[in-house]
């Protein structure tokens, strides 16, 4: 599974945009979020699909960002996951 690529990242710019709103977050590269300077969130491309890969309590977990529920599921996720540290 490779890391999204910039066609990939066009089609979740939407997306993007959300996770830009944390402000604890910053984006060292399109698509590659930090906090401070911890990877926390990056997104994938597969045949299966889009993936996003963010960091909880720690350990990675992979989200399929396939959906708008999807999608919705994540950034609730991530809210949660920005607020703490």
């Amino acid at each position: 599974m490779k890391h999204g690529g910039e066609e990939t990242l066009d089609l979740l710019e939407d997306l993007l945009c959300e996770v830009r709103k944390h402000t604890a977050l910053h984006e060292r590269k399109r698509g590659a979020f930090y906090r401070k300077s911890v990877g926390i969130l990056h997104f994938h491309e597969d045949p299966a699909g889009l993936f996003a890969d963010l960091k909880v309590d720690g350990e990675w977990r992979r989200f399929s960002i396939d959906s708008q529920d999807e999608r919705r599921a994540l950034l609730k996720k991530l809210a949660a996951v920005a607020s703490v540290g």
